[in-house]
């Protein structure tokens, strides 16, 4: 992988003249080659990774399995688009192993994921099953550590 992109992918913050720096590049090349990957749809989106327990927000998110059958033209293709297009839905994945697509799924409350569920997602035409599992605490999100320092320090060991 590009070096550029490796350093985006750790810190979408960091400005062209400090990739520059890092990257021993001109800033112009740096900018260009942002573009580029801009242009050609392999940079999508930036994001900020917050701690949604600092700002106590009571968001309510859930790691939906889902098995699907399969359809005749396009296998799985058609029917993961239709469930990523809902706004609820902020990640979905093909999947190898006991179901065929992971959701992740976000909501104001608990019933309002579960309304997705029953009366948006598992109605689908296609959708043979679900099984949701609500996540409790986020320890880790894309690669950042979200503990605070009094619950990160390591237990002693005694033989």
């Amino acid at each position: 992988m590009d070096p550029l992109l490796k350093l985006l992918r750790e810190n979408a913050s960091y400005r062209p003249d400090q990739l520059a720096r890092m990257l021993q590049l001109e800033e112009e090349e740096v900018t260009a080659r942002i573009k580029a990957y801009e242009d050609d749809g392999t940079i999508v989106g930036y994001r900020t990774i917050l701690n949604e327990e600092k700002l106590e927000l009571d968001r309510v998110r859930a790691v939906i399995e889902v098995k699907l059958t399969p359809e005749r033209e396009g296998g799985f293709n058609h029917l993961a688009s239709r469930i990523a297009k809902h706004s609820e839905v902020r990640a979905c994945y093909l999947m190898s192993g006991a179901y065929d697509l992971l959701a992740i799924v976000e909501g104001n409350t608990l019933k309002e994921v579960a309304n997705f569920v029953s009366e948006k997602l598992s109605t689908l035409d296609g959708v043979v099953s679900t099984s949701t599992h609500f996540m409790l605490k986020p320890y880790k999100e894309h690669g950042v550590l979200l503990l605070s320092d009094e619950s990160s320090h390591r237990l002693s060991v005694s033989p």
